[in-house]
């Protein structure tokens, strides 16, 4: 598949903002049109001619519950992992088929060090129990791999040993000159921050503690705000700013927000927001001109082309709600459709 290896080549050179983005979208688009079976159904149904579209807003996408029902495959791949998400009982889970193994793990590196540096610099404590007691977690596979990256003999995860996390914590701000990268899934955080642990010791390294959630209560508490999870996370962790990753088992890419639930999106990644009446009219991805008035803030259905996607769909319609910041440089995630599945990447409700 030489092709292929072009593609990912071009993706993982591909920069922030980069005016190669929509280009290469289009081809990749004109590829897996004609080599996805199932999204090549869905364009014919659509009546859409591949090659009569020509920009990147004219690209369909693929409804994300199809990683539910179908294998999502572009052209002939050997599959060496298939990712699963978590879900609930009863639930029917997406299966996202991995061909590549190698290109995920360096992507999603490169993805995280495009906003905070080396991993090299940081100790990685990863508090993520419910994705532990299963196999196939893509978030797990990827903080794996941060973890070894990091060469750090302290980074690892944690699943229910919540005093022996703090003593590390302790540990490590207080012996090594190292950052420390603690994340975790919303619920865990939640019980570490409200147990019975002495955090005081945290109000000095301030500087150099990063908090991230990954969302996800899983039933284990009720269903908060963003912004009230992040309040109560700050006030715990003596921390002005609680970061937080997007991403999910059908994307394999990310995007990360350094405060304020205002995501950056990795440079292999584009976020589009289509109307909530209307999946094929889309709200405005700029600022708009001198005299006319700004959309920044509108809530749409937030839509995902994700170049990475090579071996499956780059191009698809999330059930996720979002706006954008009011400079478009970034996409804040507001909650979800009503009655869409339940997701345990992202709770977080409006």
């Amino acid at each position: 598949m030489y092709l292929k290896d072009e593609f990912k080549a071009a993706v993982l050179s591909l920069k922030p903002n980069d005016s190669n983005f929509e280009p290469l979208a289009l081809e990749i688009f004109r590829y897996q049109a004609e080599q996805n079976p199932i999204y090549k159904a869905f364009l014919e149904n659509l009546g859409v001619k591949p090659s009569k579209v020509s920009h990147l807003e004219k690209i369909p996408c693929l409804p994300i519950s199809f990683f539910k029902s179908h294998d999502i495959v572009s052209g002939s791949i050997e599959i060496q992992h298939t990712f699963e998400s978590s879900g609930t009982t009863g639930s029917l889970n997406s299966r996202h088929h991995i061909a590549d193994l190698p290109f995920y793990e360096f992507l999603s590196l490169k993805s995280f060090e495009n906003i905070y540096g080396p991993v090299t610099d940081y100790h990685i404590l990863a508090l993520l129990p419910n994705y532990l007691e299963r196999d196939n977690s893509s978030l797990v596979y990827m903080v794996k791999g941060f973890i070894y990256n990091s060469f750090s003999t302290d980074s690892g995860f944690y699943l229910d040993d919540l005093q022996q996390l703090v003593l590390k914590l302790k540990h490590l701000l207080k012996n090594t000159s190292r950052k420390v990268l603690l994340m975790g899934v919303t619920f865990a955080l939640l019980d570490l921050a409200e147990g019975d642990f002495d955090l005081t010791f945290l109000k000095d390294y301030s500087e150099r503690l990063v908090v991230m959630e990954t969302g996800g209560m899983k039933g284990r508490r009720k269903e908060m705000l963003r912004e009230e999870v992040h309040e109560s996370l700050q006030k715990s962790f003596y921390l002005n700013q609680i970061h937080s990753e997007y991403g999910m088992t059908e994307l394999l890419s990310q995007a990360y927000s350094t405060g304020n639930g205002a995501f950056t999106a990795s440079p292999s990644m584009k976020i589009l927001l289509r109307e909530v009446n209307d999946p094929y009219t889309y709200l405005p991805s700029f600022k708009l001109g001198k005299g006319t008035s700004s959309r920044s803030g509108k809530t749409g259905g937030i839509n995902v082309i994700d170049l990475a996607n090579l071996d499956s769909c780059c191009f698809l319609e999330t059930q996720d709600l979002g706006s954008f910041t009011e400079d478009y440089s970034q996409f804040k995630v507001l909650g979800r459709f009503d009655n869409s599945d339940v997701r345990g990447c992202n709770l977080m409700v409006m």
